[in-house]
């Protein structure tokens, strides 16, 4: 281990590892640090640095910035930083001269072998097994032209996936070397265009910890970042750090070239660090004051995300690290777009206090390099912070909670649901009406990886995440699903054939509704986890796709990839620009119940008529939900228009496959004045210019 004889001072102005002519400048915020050491390394897993270089306090920092210059590095280099100061709780200070951190804006880093999670939170001096951050040249890479599809937000349908699960079932035909991988998700592409979906919503894809989760368990969703610029390296088939980097954006611009958008499910309310008993690893190490809302006189951390740490997002250095980060991966990395994981918290001041107007969402929302982006807010924390509807901003999406809630009391039979289903499948005017926003604006779901699958939600009552070893207390206890008859397994047809029918009735109402609808990755062939609807730590086959599904559940798949043509179809024809109230106004929406023009919204109705009309296209379709446990005869609209020439039958849940739904070659000429809708189904009529 050896000094530098020489100190440069380098510049404060651009944070973390710039490659520059002949070296490298560093720099890096640690307010409160009264001195700081650069550590270079020949290995990740080495006990001692090669090199430790002194910051001299008068010329390498800048105000609270620390910065030095380091000729003859080149990119690969692997460091870390020891901050020293005083270890004060109730001052906020947690200062600890044997910790080795990362960079907060390393671009990469890498995981030593022996990386523990626990005993990097005792005291000592655990060098070999600290993670540690790699310089990166980023204009290395040959993007090749590629551009965004910047696909407008009325033409998305979003396919919420996991990196990682989506390729490593042995069963999904991927190259051994590359299941589980970035490179794994490029050979499915042509999967996900058949299919019909136009974006991809990547579980969390920033270097996470795959210890942060029960003994004997790894973390699989991801939510529990260490780096808000490296991506996770447990994704790439190739394991050198900047391969890494090359392998991910040869995704993106893979997805690109097939006319798909990319967005990032971004985390940025907590990092990996958690509680007073988790390890120190960054930031906490480097000005645990500024990155962490802070509670107990400052000895402890608030915790609205319901993991252990809050992030203060709402100070400067943390906003600007978001903002930061935000543009690192649009404008060097390409993707499209975010989903802000427990968006709420970013709503929260210094003190977990909500904010009426939040300058960090604000700032999201008005800043060019993020201008065109995709930016989908989780309204909501673990605080009990709830936004739907009313989400600060005028460029967000929303996903809507209220969508999901609704539609599955409504499709279970629960009283009081149908007029609040009306308004979740006209994009929940009662939410977004008030606003100049277009349906778009809610992000229509029925599931999402935090949950059932859809398959589930129709196969439990209750939830059954005994294997995440914490005696099924973690997760949702409400979760308004409906076994239809059996709890779990079952060889009854009578509950098979009632299952079946469910699941199309819940796509066919989601991927109908006006807004932005959001498949979860592996419901079109009816996943199931088993009644686990809390999978985070479950890196296995209980949440993986199974790619032997799609065989089985054929006329699922068939069913899904129909609705997502058609609707594509329609909307494609349709003006982006509208408002949701001009959209309704255009659509010349009719509600019905078993009579015409005589919609039930009592508490005991349990069947919805709806048609819509558009003069301009020349469309009318008319949907009924049965969720009634009884057949029942619906009147049939004749829509008062000079080209309308009867009702075609296009979709009938309660018939088998490929009756259910019909190309547009198909559909059958229905010339009755009413439809008999058996139990448990929605039907849907088009005209003759129908959306097919």
């Amino acid at each position: 281990m050896a000094s530098s004889p020489r100190n440069h001072p380098g510049k404060s102005w651009e944070l973390g590892a710039s490659l520059q002519p002949g070296g490298v400048t560093f720099s890096v915020y640690a307010r409160h640090a009264a001195a700081l050491q650069l550590l270079l390394f020949d290995g990740a897993d080495l006990a001692e640095p090669s090199q430790v270089i002194d910051f001299d306090y008068r010329l390498n920092r800048t105000d609270d910035y620390w910065h030095l210059f380091v000729p003859g590095l080149k990119a690969g280099q692997i460091y870390a930083y020891r901050a020293f100061g005083p270890f004060a709780p109730d001052r906020g200070l947690r200062f600890d001269s044997e910790s080795v951190l990362l960079d907060p804006y390393g671009k990469a880093l890498i995981m030593p072998p022996g990386y523990n999670r626990g005993i990097l939170a005792a005291p000592g001096d655990h060098t070999a097994m600290a993670p540690k951050s790699v310089v990166v040249d980023r204009r290395s890479y040959a993007w090749e032209g590629d551009t965004a599809p910047r696909r407008p937000f009325a033409e998305t349908v979003i396919y919420e996936m996991h990196v990682g699960g989506f390729t490593r079932n042995p069963n999904s035909g991927v190259a051994p070397e590359k299941r589980g991988t970035y490179a794994g998700l490029i050979d499915k592409i042509p999967y996900l265009v058949d299919l019909g979906i136009t974006a991809v919503e990547l579980l969390p894809v920033f270097h996470f910890d795959e210890q942060d989760a029960p003994s004997g368990r790894r973390n699989y969703w991801g939510y529990s970042p260490i780096s808000f610029f490296a991506p996770h390296a447990g994704f790439s088939s190739r394991p050198e750090p900047l391969a890494v980097l090359d392998e991910f954006r040869d995704m993106v611009k893979a997805f690109h070239q097939a006319g798909l958008e990319v967005i990032l499910d971004a985390v940025y309310n907590h990092t990996a660090e958690g509680n007073i008993n988790g390890p120190t690893l960054c930031y906490r190490g480097l000005a645990n004051e500024t990155y962490y809302i802070l509670e107990d006189e400052g000895g402890g951390y608030a915790n609205y995300s319901g993991t252990g740490n809050t992030l203060k997002a709402d100070h400067p250095v943390v906003r600007r690290l978001i903002m930061d980060s935000l543009r690192y991966w649009v404008k060097e990395m390409h993707v499209d777009g975010f989903r802000f994981d427990l968006a709420s918290i970013l709503a929260r001041d210094s003190a977990g206090r909500p904010l009426a107007s939040p300058a960090i969402l604000w700032d999201i929302d008005t800043d060019p390099v993020l201008a065109g982006t995709k930016l989908i807010a989780e309204p909501w924390d673990a605080g009990g912070l709830y936004q739907v509807g009313s989400f600060v901003g005028d460029r967000w999406n929303e996903w809507n909670g209220m969508f999901r809630d609704d539609v599955r009391s409504f499709l279970r039979g629960d009283d009081n649901t149908v007029v609040h289903v009306a308004s979740r499948i006209t994009a929940s005017p009662d939410l977004y009406g008030l606003k100049e926003r277009g349906p778009e604006k809610s992000v229509n779901f029925v599931t999402c990886h935090d949950g059932f699958t859809l398959n589930d939600v129709v196969s439990y009552n209750q939830k059954h995440n005994e294997a995440n070893g914490e005696n099924n207390a973690d997760g949702n206890d409400n979760n308004l699903s409906w076994n239809c008859g059996a709890e779990g397994q079952t060889a009854d047809p009578r509950v098979l054939d009632l299952r079946n029918r469910q699941v199309k009735n819940f796509l066919a109402l989601m991927l109908l509704s006006m807004g932005t609808p959001m498949l979860l990755m592996g419901d079109e062939v009816r996943r199931t986890q088993n009644g686990n609807n809390n999978a985070y730590c479950q890196d296995n086959s209980l949440s993986w796709f199974d790619w032997q599904l799609l065989s089985r559940h054929a006329d699922v798949h068939r069913f899904v990839k129909l609705l997502i043509q058609a609707r594509r179809h329609q909307q494609a024809e349709d003006s982006p620009e509208m408002t949701l109230n001009q959209v309704l106004s255009q659509a010349h929406i009719q509600w019905h119940g078993v009579k015409i023009d005589k919609p039930d919204w009592s508490a005991y109705s349990h069947s919805l008529a709806v048609t819509s009309l558009s003069q301009r296209n020349n469309v009318a379709l008319h949907m009924i939900a049965n969720a009634y446990w009884k057949p029942l005869k619906f009147e049939l609209p004749v829509p008062d228009s000079p080209w309308f020439t009867g009702w075609r039958l296009w979709i009938d849940t309660s018939l088998p496959s490929p009756e259910d739904i019909r190309t547009a070659n198909e559909t059958v000429a229905f010339n009755q004045s009413t439809y008999r809708v058996n139990p448990r189904s929605v039907v849907v009529l088009v005209s003759d210019a129908g959306p097919l």
